[in-house]
Protein backbone atom coordinates (compact mmCIF):
# COMPACT_ATOMS: atom_id res chain seq x y z
CA UNK A 1 0.00 0.00 0.00
CA UNK A 2 2.90 2.17 0.95
CA UNK A 3 4.22 2.24 -2.63
CA UNK A 4 1.14 4.43 -3.63
CA UNK A 5 2.93 7.40 -2.46
CA UNK A 6 5.19 6.72 -5.41
CA UNK A 7 2.50 5.66 -7.99
CA UNK A 8 0.64 9.15 -7.04
CA UNK A 9 3.75 11.45 -7.63
CA UNK A 10 4.54 9.27 -10.67
CA UNK A 11 0.78 9.70 -12.17
CA UNK A 12 0.40 13.48 -11.29
CA UNK A 13 -3.17 12.25 -11.43
CA UNK A 14 -5.76 15.80 -12.24
CA UNK A 15 -8.05 16.15 -8.94
CA UNK A 16 -10.97 18.06 -10.18
CA UNK A 17 -12.50 19.79 -6.75
CA UNK A 18 -15.89 21.10 -6.30
CA UNK A 19 -15.12 22.59 -2.95
CA UNK A 20 -15.02 24.47 0.15
CA UNK A 21 -14.19 28.37 -0.74
CA UNK A 22 -12.58 28.70 2.97
CA UNK A 23 -10.62 26.07 2.41
CA UNK A 24 -9.59 25.89 -1.21
CA UNK A 25 -6.28 27.23 -1.63
CA UNK A 26 -5.12 25.10 1.11
CA UNK A 27 -7.18 21.95 -0.86
CA UNK A 28 -4.82 23.00 -4.29
CA UNK A 29 -1.23 23.31 -1.66
CA UNK A 30 -2.14 19.61 -0.58
CA UNK A 31 -3.05 18.30 -3.54
CA UNK A 32 0.00 19.54 -5.30
CA UNK A 33 2.39 18.64 -1.96
CA UNK A 34 1.51 14.69 -2.21
CA UNK A 35 2.54 14.73 -6.26
CA UNK A 36 -1.25 15.60 -7.48
CA UNK A 37 -2.40 18.20 -9.71
CA UNK A 38 -5.26 20.42 -8.49
CA UNK A 39 -8.01 22.09 -10.52
CA UNK A 40 -10.86 24.00 -8.73
CA UNK A 41 -14.44 24.56 -10.89
CA UNK A 42 -17.28 26.85 -10.42
CA UNK A 43 -18.67 26.61 -13.83
CA UNK A 44 -22.02 24.58 -14.90
CA UNK A 45 -20.93 25.86 -18.65
CA UNK A 46 -17.63 23.01 -17.99
CA UNK A 47 -18.80 20.33 -16.07
CA UNK A 48 -19.06 17.49 -19.30
CA UNK A 49 -15.71 18.74 -20.54
CA UNK A 50 -13.69 19.04 -17.58
CA UNK A 51 -15.21 16.08 -15.45
CA UNK A 52 -14.01 14.01 -18.74
CA UNK A 53 -10.20 14.76 -18.76
CA UNK A 54 -10.16 15.09 -14.68
CA UNK A 55 -8.90 11.92 -13.30
CA UNK A 56 -11.15 11.79 -9.79
CA UNK A 57 -13.49 14.28 -8.44
CA UNK A 58 -14.22 16.07 -5.14
CA UNK A 59 -17.37 17.57 -4.24
CA UNK A 60 -17.42 19.33 -0.86
CA UNK A 61 -20.49 21.31 0.43
CA UNK A 62 -18.44 22.95 3.34
CA UNK A 63 -19.38 26.82 2.01
CA UNK A 64 -22.98 26.41 0.83
CA UNK A 65 -23.79 28.33 -2.02
CA UNK A 66 -27.47 28.63 -3.13
CA UNK A 67 -26.43 29.01 -7.09
CA UNK A 68 -24.27 25.80 -6.82
CA UNK A 69 -26.35 23.36 -4.77
CA UNK A 70 -27.20 21.40 -8.40
CA UNK A 71 -23.75 21.92 -9.71
CA UNK A 72 -22.25 19.61 -7.23
CA UNK A 73 -24.98 16.75 -8.41
CA UNK A 74 -24.42 17.25 -11.99
CA UNK A 75 -20.68 16.96 -11.50
CA UNK A 76 -20.89 13.81 -9.10
CA UNK A 77 -23.40 12.52 -11.98
CA UNK A 78 -21.04 13.15 -14.74
CA UNK A 79 -18.26 11.67 -12.79
CA UNK A 80 -20.48 8.48 -13.01
CA UNK A 81 -21.29 8.69 -16.36
CA UNK A 82 -17.75 9.07 -17.24
CA UNK A 83 -16.26 6.55 -14.72
CA UNK A 84 -14.47 8.84 -12.29
CA UNK A 85 -13.97 7.95 -9.02
CA UNK A 86 -15.77 10.77 -7.00
CA UNK A 87 -15.31 11.50 -2.93
CA UNK A 88 -17.82 13.31 -0.87
CA UNK A 89 -17.49 15.52 1.92
CA UNK A 90 -20.34 16.21 3.69
CA UNK A 91 -19.36 19.14 6.02
CA UNK A 92 -21.57 19.97 8.77
CA UNK A 93 -24.39 17.74 7.29
CA UNK A 94 -25.73 17.83 10.99
CA UNK A 95 -25.63 21.49 11.51
CA UNK A 96 -28.76 22.59 8.71
CA UNK A 97 -31.70 20.89 7.59
CA UNK A 98 -30.15 22.47 4.10
CA UNK A 99 -27.40 20.65 4.12
CA UNK A 100 -28.86 17.44 5.50
CA UNK A 101 -31.17 17.91 2.10
CA UNK A 102 -28.28 18.35 -0.21
CA UNK A 103 -26.33 15.17 0.79
CA UNK A 104 -29.27 12.73 0.81
CA UNK A 105 -29.86 14.37 -2.89
CA UNK A 106 -26.21 13.64 -3.77
CA UNK A 107 -25.86 10.14 -1.84
CA UNK A 108 -29.48 9.37 -3.76
CA UNK A 109 -28.41 10.21 -6.91
CA UNK A 110 -24.88 9.81 -7.53
CA UNK A 111 -22.69 6.73 -6.99
CA UNK A 112 -19.59 7.83 -4.44
CA UNK A 113 -16.36 5.73 -4.48
CA UNK A 114 -15.82 7.16 -0.80
CA UNK A 115 -17.53 9.42 1.93
CA UNK A 116 -15.34 11.14 4.03
CA UNK A 117 -16.33 13.18 7.01
CA UNK A 118 -15.28 13.71 10.74
CA UNK A 119 -16.94 11.28 12.87
CA UNK A 120 -20.09 12.98 13.80
CA UNK A 121 -20.91 13.93 10.01
CA UNK A 122 -20.37 10.17 9.76
CA UNK A 123 -22.38 9.45 12.79
CA UNK A 124 -25.17 11.49 11.41
CA UNK A 125 -25.51 9.87 8.23
CA UNK A 126 -25.86 6.42 10.19
CA UNK A 127 -29.26 8.19 11.80
CA UNK A 128 -27.11 8.16 15.41
CA UNK A 129 -27.15 11.48 17.28
CA UNK A 130 -24.43 13.26 17.13
CA UNK A 131 -22.10 15.63 19.47
CA UNK A 132 -21.41 19.00 17.61
CA UNK A 133 -21.78 22.85 16.96
CA UNK A 134 -21.83 23.73 13.30
CA UNK A 135 -19.56 22.10 11.10
CA UNK A 136 -17.34 21.33 14.25
CA UNK A 137 -17.49 17.63 15.82
CA UNK A 138 -16.72 16.70 19.46
CA UNK A 139 -14.87 13.70 19.53
CA UNK A 140 -14.44 11.83 23.02
CA UNK A 141 -12.29 9.31 21.68
CA UNK A 142 -14.65 6.12 22.00
CA UNK A 143 -14.22 3.41 19.42
CA UNK A 144 -16.48 3.96 15.89
CA UNK A 145 -15.36 0.98 14.44
CA UNK A 146 -18.78 -0.36 13.74
CA UNK A 147 -20.61 2.55 13.30
CA UNK A 148 -18.34 3.04 10.23
CA UNK A 149 -18.39 -0.59 9.22
CA UNK A 150 -22.13 -0.07 9.40
CA UNK A 151 -22.58 2.75 7.86
CA UNK A 152 -20.25 1.94 4.75
CA UNK A 153 -22.71 -0.80 4.12
CA UNK A 154 -25.62 1.35 4.21
CA UNK A 155 -23.70 3.36 1.92
CA UNK A 156 -22.33 0.58 0.09
CA UNK A 157 -18.84 2.90 -0.39
CA UNK A 158 -15.52 3.40 1.14
CA UNK A 159 -16.09 5.64 4.74
CA UNK A 160 -13.44 7.32 6.24
CA UNK A 161 -14.39 8.86 9.62
CA UNK A 162 -11.69 11.38 10.85
CA UNK A 163 -10.64 11.76 14.48
CA UNK A 164 -8.38 11.28 17.19
CA UNK A 165 -8.35 7.70 16.11
CA UNK A 166 -8.95 7.71 12.13
CA UNK A 167 -11.05 4.86 11.03
CA UNK A 168 -11.72 3.86 7.44
CA UNK A 169 -13.93 1.00 6.13
CA UNK A 170 -15.61 -0.62 3.21
CA UNK A 171 -17.77 -2.71 5.26
CA UNK A 172 -15.74 -5.62 5.71
CA UNK A 173 -12.13 -4.23 6.84
CA UNK A 174 -11.93 -1.75 9.46
CA UNK A 175 -8.40 0.00 9.19
CA UNK A 176 -7.48 2.36 12.33
CA UNK A 177 -4.98 5.24 12.07
CA UNK A 178 -3.48 6.32 15.41
CA UNK A 179 -1.42 8.82 14.29
CA UNK A 180 -2.23 12.53 14.32
CA UNK A 181 -1.87 15.78 16.35
CA UNK A 182 -4.05 17.57 18.37
CA UNK A 183 -2.84 20.70 16.48
CA UNK A 184 -4.85 19.79 13.17
CA UNK A 185 -7.70 20.52 15.06
CA UNK A 186 -6.86 24.32 15.31
CA UNK A 187 -6.04 24.93 11.64
CA UNK A 188 -8.98 25.20 9.46
CA UNK A 189 -9.63 22.49 6.45
CA UNK A 190 -7.57 19.54 7.91
CA UNK A 191 -10.55 17.93 6.59
CA UNK A 192 -11.12 19.31 3.62
CA UNK A 193 -7.17 18.55 2.97
CA UNK A 194 -7.80 14.75 3.76
CA UNK A 195 -10.72 14.38 1.42
CA UNK A 196 -7.83 16.16 -1.59
CA UNK A 197 -5.55 13.50 -0.78
CA UNK A 198 -7.51 10.77 -1.02
CA UNK A 199 -8.86 12.64 -4.39
CA UNK A 200 -5.75 12.16 -5.16
CA UNK A 201 -4.78 8.44 -4.13
CA UNK A 202 -8.10 7.36 -5.91
CA UNK A 203 -6.94 7.59 -9.36
CA UNK A 204 -3.42 5.51 -9.03
CA UNK A 205 -5.23 1.96 -7.53
CA UNK A 206 -8.13 -0.32 -8.35
CA UNK A 207 -7.85 -0.85 -4.31
CA UNK A 208 -9.87 2.00 -3.07
CA UNK A 209 -10.00 1.13 0.36
CA UNK A 210 -6.26 0.88 0.48
CA UNK A 211 -6.32 5.01 -1.54
CA UNK A 212 -8.33 5.97 1.16
CA UNK A 213 -6.19 4.61 3.78
CA UNK A 214 -2.94 6.37 2.45
CA UNK A 215 -4.79 9.74 2.23
CA UNK A 216 -6.28 9.69 5.46
CA UNK A 217 -2.77 8.61 6.85
CA UNK A 218 -0.89 11.18 4.63
CA UNK A 219 -2.48 14.19 6.50
CA UNK A 220 -2.67 12.32 9.91
CA UNK A 221 1.05 11.53 9.77
CA UNK A 222 2.09 14.58 8.46
CA UNK A 223 0.48 16.65 11.31
CA UNK A 224 2.07 14.18 13.54
CA UNK A 225 5.46 14.99 12.42
CA UNK A 226 4.73 18.30 11.69
CA UNK A 227 4.08 18.54 15.65
CA UNK A 228 7.59 17.52 16.92
CA UNK A 229 9.22 20.03 19.74
CA UNK A 230 5.32 21.54 19.62
CA UNK A 231 5.69 24.19 17.28
CA UNK A 232 3.12 27.16 17.47
CA UNK A 233 0.26 27.24 15.24
CA UNK A 234 1.64 29.14 12.29
CA UNK A 235 4.83 27.05 12.31
CA UNK A 236 2.64 24.29 12.55
CA UNK A 237 0.81 24.80 9.34
CA UNK A 238 4.19 25.17 7.35
CA UNK A 239 5.46 21.92 8.88
CA UNK A 240 2.39 20.49 7.85
CA UNK A 241 2.75 21.18 4.15
CA UNK A 242 6.39 20.17 4.43
CA UNK A 243 6.22 16.53 5.71
CA UNK A 244 3.08 16.26 3.31
CA UNK A 245 6.02 17.32 0.49
CA UNK A 246 8.40 14.96 1.87
CA UNK A 247 6.73 11.84 2.52
CA UNK A 248 7.96 9.01 1.32
CA UNK A 249 7.76 4.96 1.83
CA UNK A 250 10.72 4.96 4.16
CA UNK A 251 8.92 7.73 6.14
CA UNK A 252 5.86 5.77 6.44
CA UNK A 253 7.68 2.00 7.29
CA UNK A 254 8.90 3.92 9.63
CA UNK A 255 6.08 5.91 12.00
CA UNK A 256 2.61 4.84 10.24
CA UNK A 257 0.56 3.40 13.01
CA UNK A 258 -1.62 1.44 11.58
CA UNK A 259 -4.13 -1.83 12.76
CA UNK A 260 -6.18 -3.32 10.67
CA UNK A 261 -9.58 -5.57 12.07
Amino acid sequence: MFELINKVKELNPLVLHYTNNVTITDCANTTLAIGASPLMSFSDEEVDDIVKVASSVVINIGTMNSEILDLFVLAGKTANKYNKPVILDPVGVFATKARSELTNTLLNEVKFDVVRGNISEIQFLGGLDVKGKGVDSFDDGSDASNIVKTVAKKLECIVVASGKTDLISDGDKVYKIFNGSEKLKYITGTGCMSTSLIGSFLPCSENKLESAVMGTLAMSLSGELADLNNPPIGTFKVNLFDNMFNLNKDILNRYAKIEVL
